[in-house]
């Protein structure tokens, strides 16, 4: 079967104010999109890769053909990347950090301000176009790192918990070159219980 776009559990315009309809459209019907069709295209040349799941493919990447595994790294990245952005956002998100996710913040960045404060560091701080991530890495502890591109934590072995996209055109229509303004808005739509639920199935957990 070919890689398919994931459908939203959300409109468009659910994450107004925050961030705009508009955006949330041309980021996933044309944006996701694309790197769903280009990974099929790369596909193609080696069918039998289609029964292999993204994350298969992402963690395993030297198993993929010379010949397409930069292009598999870019698309297959770029659909695992924002499957999980749409995932870790809502419409009713739930602003109240508890349980065991908020414990390991807490243990690892003092508080969950200065989690913030590093976490939006980060993603200020990411030059370009990529990520910004809070992991479970290796070793088993919460980690904040950010990638570039498409380059995905999975590839590196670490298990992802929460992200911001910071590609413009993540932001761009609503606040142009303001990439501060839009991080402290994005925490507004953040999914802590789903974000929770990642950390207590994550396989170091």
């Amino acid at each position: 079967m070919k890689h398919e776009l994931v459908k939203l559990k959300y409109e468009y315009n659910a994450l107004e104010p925050y961030i705009d309809a508009k955006t949330m459209e041309i980021h996933y019907s044309k944006h996701h999109q694309t790197y769903v069709n280009n990974l099929n295209i790369a596909l193609d040349k080696h069918p039998n890769l289609f029964e292999k799941s993204l994350d298969e493919l992402l963690t395993n990447l030297s198993s993929v053909p010379e010949g397409i595994r930069t292009a598999v790294k870019n698309s297959a990245g770029g659909v695992y990347n924002h499957n999980f952005f749409w995932e870790i956002m809502s419409q009713n998100a739930n602003k109240e950090h508890k349980g065991e996710l908020k414990k390991a913040i807490d243990s690892t960045f003092s508080s969950f301000e200065n989690f913030k404060k590093e976490f939006t560091n980060c993603a200020l701080s990411r030059f370009g176009s990529g990520w910004t991530w809070l992991v479970l890495n290796k070793e088993g502890k919460l980690a904040i790192y950010s990638t570039a591109n498409q380059d995905s934590p999975i590839t590196e072995g670490n298990k992802p918990i929460l992200t911001v996209d910071v590609w413009e055109h993540a932001y761009y229509l609503k606040y142009q070159n303001r990439r501060a303004e839009y991080l402290e808005n994005w925490w507004d739509v953040v999914n802590w219980s789903r974000c929770g639920e990642l950390y207590l199935k994550a396989p170091s957990n």
